[in-house]
């Protein structure tokens, strides 16, 4: 706990602007309350032993000054250039190593470096750099595609973590072919005269082929692939069990009307729902969740497994489960029909939403039917041949208590922010051929209002058990991030206050619903906030505006679902909670955050990668896009179908002087007064492809700034002087 106090009292002091401040203060911006303070303070005083934080004059706190030699992460540039990033925090930002000063290091490194010049800038101070010594070595093991060149072999690396080839004297040893997607170990690094030397440790097959991509996101992310022998015979064990485990302690609820509702290509259905009324009429949701727990015994192989995976990664054609397939697919995965095993959360609401009761159980279902999406929005629309009479009766009152509960929850500021998610379209043989927009019918939001209401009451009742456990946490943004975005709102057209509230943000994204500037106000909201983490930590979760929070409907993807499942297994059983004392729920939600935005990374780097291989072969098409990104070299749009960022430079923007207003977050024409902000729409055509960098440079299809009246007049004469020669 004291360590999660700590990171956030550094990410306050650094968010503060770097204005000292005292420690009362500090604690009232920091919401913390008089129960978490003793510890609060115990993390205060150790930042300030092991100097991290500094006590100045009149008791005022401020992290300590950039100064002297440093020790921190190296990031390279492909422009040559790179930055440190402090290992300690400091009272200002990352370190800039100019492409002279950066000696060999390469992305990833431990390196010291040494403060070497200081000036002010536009009221900032900036920092420049030299590293003296490379303390540690990043990762030297890379996915690449192998090529011939006519001075040898050469690894072309992925990716933008090392961009420089890797020359190979052998590829016999493993049969590499050109073009071919390889794994390469670095044995010599780069120099200033030579390249970097390696040798091939695996084939993964042909560059560009589907299965190879595939596989090069896996080992270059590093996930899990086979689960041990160990894993499989528990699992088999468990499904064997499952056969004659008895229902006595539990509720048999197999005769009522419960349904699932997922993807049409889902096959772990790990949440089903009932709705009925009372005999007040009031309307009683029962949210029923595969008991993973009862399969996976803390401390098991299983266990270990999953914990270790924390999470299932879906990737476009594949999925990496975090249990095994008996269980993800088949025993724990409530398929209608069968009888399965679940934590059933009931929450009793009013005619206004109002939650009146909550009640928990052990139960045993029988789904009545697996509907998807589409079939469910079908059916309200009054499509009814794919439905039962009852689920479709059951349908509609879910419809009607979603859109009460997301009425209440929306008075009470929660956020909803649009960005579709892109689907891939493969062909038989795994290329991609086309993309469209997911779709979202208001069944997706009824089930998402559901899993909301129901992960909400678990964490209620843990928090009125006075329990720790892994919460998922979406901290309050920080005053400097809301003033940033209330200045790069009003470039856009909008207007926000200067600190904006919950409230004040819902009437933002409310306003541009429609509009071209839809994504980007909605990107721009996005990377204002910070992101969702597992931690003990109580803060609540912002975006939902939720004061207590935890994961519970997904056991079977994610593991801090399941750790909230033996606590309530605990409750149901004993009517306690037995802690896992040997358990650091710090630890625990650290590394699962980091599996989490690790399978979230590799989805989405596979599918820019399949999507590049598609417009590779499109040179010359032009996208609808919309200005996400401006920058001193350019701007960078999104394309909507796709969903993928592009670059068009600055000189491609026209013939024009454009200069970049980092203050005003806009670049203007100063000859023709042409001015760009995120949001614009643009039509913009390919003009070439890096699939190995991951770069898509494009170009405007139509002029962003007109030629001089003057000009086209001429150039008509010109044109009829010619005709009359000829």
């Amino acid at each position: 706990m004291i360590e999660e106090f700590k990171k956030r009292i550094i990410k306050k002091l650094k968010a503060a602007g770097y204005k000292p401040t005292k420690l009362a203060k500090l604690a009232k911006e920091m919401e913390i309350s008089s129960q978490d303070y003793p510890v609060f303070k115990a993390a205060f005083d150790e930042l300030v032993s092991s100097s991290r934080v500094i006590l100045g004059h009149g008791n005022l706190i401020e992290l300590r000054p950039l100064s002297g030699q440093i020790v921190g992460t190296f990031r390279s540039h492909p422009r040559g250039f790179g930055f440190v990033l402090p290992l300690e925090p400091n009272l200002h930002k990352d370190l800039f190593i100019p492409p002279d000063e950066t000696a060999d290091a390469l992305t990833g490194d431990i390196v010291a470096a040494k403060v070497i010049t200081k000036e002010k800038r536009g009221g900032k101070t900036l920092y420049r750099g030299k590293i003296l010594e490379i303390l540690q070595r990043g990762d030297s093991r890379f996915v690449g595609t192998l090529r011939q060149t006519k001075t040898g072999w050469l690894v072309e690396p992925d990716g933008k973590n090392f961009t420089e080839p890797i020359s190979i004297d052998d590829i016999t040893a493993k049969g590499a072919a050109d073009k071919d997607k390889v794994v390469v170990e670095m044995v010599t690094r780069p120099t200033d005269k030579h390249l970097a030397r390696g040798v091939i440790l695996e084939v993964l097959g042909r560059a560009g082929a589907f299965e190879a991509e595939i596989n090069s996101i896996i080992y270059q992310y590093k996930l899990p692939l086979q689960f041990g022998e160990d894993c499989i015979e528990q699992a088999r064990q468990a499904a064997d069990a499952f056969e004659n485990a008895g229902v006595e302690e539990r509720e048999d609820i197999t005769g009522k009307t419960i349904i699932t509702i997922d993807p049409p290509d889902a096959k772990d259905f790990d949440d089903a729902i009932s709705l009925e009324k009372d005999k007040d009429g009031n309307s009683v949701l029962g949210v029923h969740i595969a008991d993973v727990s009862f399969f996976a015994a803390p401390g098991s192989p299983l266990d270990n497994e999953a914990r270790q995976r924390g999470n299932s990664v879906y990737l476009p054609g594949r999925v990496l489960p975090m249990l095994p397939e008996i269980l993800s697919n088949g025993i724990c995965s409530l398929q209608p029909g069968q009888k399965r095993f679940v934590k059933s959360a009931y929450i009793t609401y009013n005619k206004d939403g109002t939650v009146l009761q909550r009640r928990f159980a052990n139960s045993v279902i029988s789904s009545t039917q697996r509907l998807t999406y589409l079939q469910a929005a079908s059916a309200l629309k009054g499509h009814k041949k794919e439905v039962e009479p009852q689920v479709l009766e059951l349908l509609k009152d879910m419809e009607t208590l979603s859109r009460t509960i997301e009425m209440r929850r929306n008075k009470d500021g929660m956020l909803h922010l649009n960005l579709p998610e892109v689907e891939l379209v493969l062909d038989a043989a795994g290329r991609v051929i086309d993309a469209r927009v997911a779709e979202t019918s208001y069944p997706h939001t009824i089930i998402e209002m559901f899993m909301v209401e129901a992960n909400e009451a678990v964490a209620s009742l843990l928090d009125r058990l006075n329990v720790p456990f892994l919460r998922r946490i979406h901290p309050d943004p920080d005053a400097m991030a809301m003033k940033e975005l209330a200045i790069v709102i009003r470039s856009v057209g909008c207007s926000l206050p200067r600190l904006p509230d919950r409230w004040d943000i819902q009437a933002l994204l409310a306003s541009v619903a429609g509009r071209d500037s839809e994504l980007a106000v909605n990107l721009t909201v996005l990377r204002s906030l910070e992101k969702a983490r597992y931690s003990p930590q109580n803060i609540g979760h912002y975006a939902l505006a939720s004061r207590h929070y935890c994961h519970f409907t997904s056991p079977i993807r994610r593991y801090a679902d399941l750790l909230v499942h033996r606590l309530l297994d605990s409750y149901l059983r004993n009517g306690k909670v037995e802690e896992d004392r040997l358990l650091d729920l710090v630890e625990a939600g650290t590394h699962i955050s980091f599996t989490e935005e690790r399978a979230e990374d590799a989805e989405e780097e596979l599918k820019t990668v399949l999507i590049l291989q598609m417009l590779s072969k499109k040179i010359g098409d032009v996208l609808d896009c919309v200005i996400t990104g401006l920058t001193n070299f350019g701007i960078f749009v999104r394309c909507k179908k796709f969903g993928i960022e592009g670059l068009i430079v600055t000189a491609d923007l026209g013939p024009d002087e454009w200069k970049y207003n980092q203050k005003h977050h806009c670049i203007t024409g100063l000859r023709s007064g042409v001015v760009l902000t995120l949001g614009r729409a643009v039509k913009a055509k390919i003009i070439s492809v890096n699939v190995a960098a991951r770069q898509l440079t494009l170009s405007p299809a139509e002029p962003l700034v007109k030629p001089p009246e003057r000009h086209i007049k001429k150039t008509q004469k010109s044109h009829k002087k010619r005709r009359r020669r000829y």
